[in-house]
């Protein structure tokens, strides 16, 4: 058997992001009108917290950051940041896509798009 290796390329260096990456708790409702996401994402202020909607795919991610003028004594929180990624379906209009973060919850409001409320249909007699 004839193996090959191939040498990677080294004029075109690789981009690897270091950082860790949590994935935050998140529940999902959903009512007539809209889906509604709540991500967890502790010690995260809404400077730091980035929510994405490009085509079908909704990203969230939140940068924690050290207390400034601060040192530390003890560390028991984890030092990465969060991550999520999710697959949204094209029912939803991109336009009207809200977000909020109260007491380190981020609340993202996906209102559905006319076609895909319920609707009640009409029986007519024939």
């Amino acid at each position: 058997m004839n193996q090959t290796i191939i040498k990677r390329d080294e004029a075109r260096p690789e981009t690897v992001d270091k950082r860790q990456w949590d994935t935050p708790p998140v529940d999902i409702h959903e009512n007539d009108d809209e889906l509604l996401l709540l991500a967890d994402v502790p010690c995260v202020g809404p400077e730091q917290l980035k929510v994405n909607l490009d085509h079908d795919q909704l990203t969230i991610e939140g940068y924690r950051s050290p207390l400034k003028d601060v040192s530390a004594l003890r560390h028991e929180s984890p030092s990465w940041d969060y991550r999520r990624i999710f697959t949204i379906p094209r029912i939803f209009d991109s336009a009207k896509v809200t977000a909020e973060l109260k007491n380190g919850v981020l609340t993202v409001h996906l209102t559905k798009g006319q076609a895909a409320k319920p609707r009640q249909i009409t029986v007519k007699a024939g």
